[in-house]
C-alpha cells in the first residue's frame, strides 16, 4: 500500500520591477531560482509540493522533475486560476495529470481568492515556505497562517521581497535569512518528514 503524501505548501514568485519597486528591490532573483529548485529537490521525492502556477515559479519546477522520478500525478499539484488562462506557461503541459485549474468568476481578485481557498484552505499541510513574491505572497500567508496554525512557516527572507518583510514581522530561524545552501537548509528543516 502506498504511503499517504505529507503535503507541502509553496508561495513563489519573482517580483517584477513595473509592479511594485518596494519588492522589487530587496529581490534576490538568483536566490528566488535556488530555493525554489532546492526545495522541489529535496522534498518531491517524499512529499507533495502544492502551489499556484506562477509563471515565473512553474518553469523551475518542471526543470526539477525532469531530473528525478517521482509520480508527477501524486507528487505534484499545481493550482491556475481560469482568469490566468492566457497567461499560462507552457510548462503547464508537464502537469496535465495534476494541474488544477479553478473557475473565473469575473474579477481577478475574485478569482485569485477563489483559487487561494481552493489550494490552501482545502488541502492539509505540515509545511508552507514563502519564497520572494510581491502582494500575493503576503496574502498567501495570512491565508495559511489563519487556516492550518499548526503547520511549519518558513518565510526564505534571504530570497528578499515580500518574504523578507514576513521574516522581519515575525519570530522566525535566522538560517531562513542567512543560510544560502538551500538543500542542505531544507534536509535539516525537514529531517523529521524524509
Amino acid at each position: 500500500m502506498a504511503k499517504k503524501l505529507k503535503n507541502i505548501f509553496l508561495s513563489a514568485s519573482i517580483p517584477l520591477k513595473e509592479r511594485d519597486l518596494m519588492y522589487y528591490d530587496t529581490a534576490d532573483v538568483i536566490a528566488i531560482r535556488d530555493c525554489v529548485s532546492s526545495l522541489a529537490k529535496v522534498i518531491l521525492p517524499e512529499c507533495r509540493l502544492i502551489w499556484g502556477g506562477h509563471p515565473s515559479i512553474t518553469p523551475l519546477i518542471s526543470s526539477v522533475l525532469e531530473s528525478i522520478d517521482v509520480n508527477i500525478k501524486e507528487h505534484v499539484h499545481l493550482y491556475q486560476s481560469d482568469y490566468f488562462r492566457q497567461k499560462f506557461p507552457v510548462e503547464n503541459e508537464s502537469f496535465s495529470e495534476s494541474l488544477i485549474i479553478t473557475d473565473n468568476i469575473g474579477s481577478r481578485d475574485e478569482s485569485l481568492a477563489l483559487m487561494r481557498e481552493k489550494m490552501i484552505v482545502n488541502n492539509d499541510f505540515i509545511a508552507g515556505i514563502f519564497v520572494g513574491g510581491m502582494e500575493g505572497v503576503s496574502d498567501e500567508f495570512e491565508l495559511f497562517t489563519q487556516s492550518h496554525p499548526e503547520a511549519m512557516v518558513l518565510p526564505m527572507a534571504s530570497t528578499g521581497a515580500a518574504a523578507l518583510k514576513i521574516y522581519e514581522n515575525g519570530n522566525f530561524d535566522d538560517s531562513l535569512k542567512d543560510d544560502y545552501a538551500y538543500i542542505a537548509l531544507f534536509y535539516r528543516l525537514f529531517k523529521e518528514h524524509l
